[in-house]
């Protein structure tokens, strides 16, 4: 009998995974959207409609399987998550809640379940690098860059949402920390612009973003840590006057005596605009600069992705590095490989060799390649 894994959320990422573990395993997709989920029905997923937002039917749905697999919006992720640990299963997830996820750790390991947060790109392949260098190494710095953008820059806004919208908007609004001579530093969101070049993509720009997550509570060792988000230069201006205007404000105003949250009119106009036509492609690219001791030399390693849209397959490079990334870590679970019980940030998986190994080379399989340099 196959293991049986439910994927909760039937999206762009989601379909990627329900597609790719149903390769190996039972899986059913589940959604509220009627139309994603005729989508993942099309390659042969079972699928059914779900309102996530209901932890009664949550429960109740998750029951008859093996593992759940998270791929909600943000804002749902927390009380999703909490809903399927009191269930008693076992959860990869990416949904990237912006709460701590640690707050759900005492919980997870009184019930005996194994829970993967923040499994994605960025967050999630980047912590599992630098968890694997982290058992090599004494770092001193740890720099990623990441971003998902359209092939083609289409004005005004040069960019295409291949995640949840709302959560995007969240990464222009959310403060970013990174770390700096052992410090937390807190900066707002598009701070520290610069402009950066990469090969075969060209001249980006890079902005402070809260990515380093849970980072900065398990590696507090590493003395710098930073992660920025990429997009085409000229972006973060017009984001910044969106934004300091007050578009992007979750503070309900008043207009002809409705009360509205300009977020959500920023979003009703926004979403459609950011939605990838059919057949348009996209890239994701990520570089990761990881610099420290070494056998007692100085030595540096970058890795760096540049992944395009599977036209074969029309599956989106943020979907293929996001969600297989995912569903990797899923096979570790799932298989009993990797049993940490509570919750587990990616950078737990990267410190046992087999374990990275295993992720790099299931991710290779698939087309998404992570080239690796180093320096002494």
């Amino acid at each position: 009998m196959k293991k049986k894994i439910i994927v909760l959320g039937a999206g762009l990422v989601g379909k990627a995974m329900a597609i790719d573990l149903a390769k190996q395993f039972d899986v059913t997709s589940v959604d509220f959207n009627e139309e994603a989920l005729k989508a993942v029905s099309q390659h042969g997923v079972k699928t059914s409609k779900l309102d996530f937002s209901n932890p009664e039917l949550l429960t109740a749905a998750i029951q008859p399987f093996d593992l759940v697999v998270g791929a909600v919006p943000g804002f749902l992720g927390l009380q999703t998550a909490k809903t399927v640990i009191e269930g008693g299963k076992n959860m990869v997830d990416i949904s990237f809640f912006p709460e701590d996820p640690f707050l759900l750790d005492d919980l997870a390991k009184k019930k005996n379940v194994t829970v993967v947060t923040d499994c994605g790109v960025a967050p999630g392949m980047g912590n599992i690098i630098l968890g694997h260098h982290h058992q090599q190494m004494k770092i001193d710095s740890y720099e990623c860059l990441v971003g998902g953008l359209p092939v083609v820059r289409e004005w005004p806004y040069e960019y295409k949402a291949v995640f949840s919208p709302i959560d995007v908007i969240e990464e222009y609004i959310r403060p970013a920390r990174y770390v700096q001579n052992k410090a937390v530093i807190i900066r707002e969101a598009l701070s520290d612009a610069e402009l950066i070049p990469f090969d075969g993509v060209g001249t980006l720009e890079s902005w402070n973003s809260d990515g380093l997550r849970s980072l900065i509570k398990t590696m507090p060792t590493i003395p710098n840590m930073i992660e920025k988000t990429l997009r085409y230069p000229g972006c973060v201006e017009y984001l910044r006057v969106l934004r300091d205007t007050g578009f992007f404000s979750h503070e309900e105003i008043e207009v002809k005596g409705v009360k509205i949250k300009p977020v959500d009119m920023t979003a009703k106009l926004l979403f459609p605009k950011w939605k990838l036509k059919p057949g348009e492609e996209e890239f994701t690219v990520m570089r990761i600069r990881i610099k420290g001791e070494e056998n007692g030399s100085q030595k540096s390693y970058e890795y760096n992705l540049l992944d395009r849209t599977d036209l074969t397959t029309q599956t989106l490079s943020m979907a293929r590095t996001t969600g297989y990334t995912c569903t990797a870590v899923v096979n570790l679970v799932i298989e009993g490989v990797y049993s940490r019980k509570g919750i587990s940030p990616p950078e737990y998986l990267g410190e046992q060799s087999a374990h990275f190994d295993f992720i790099v080379k299931y991710l290779k399989d698939r087309g998404v390649i992570y080239r690796i340099t180093q320096d002494q």
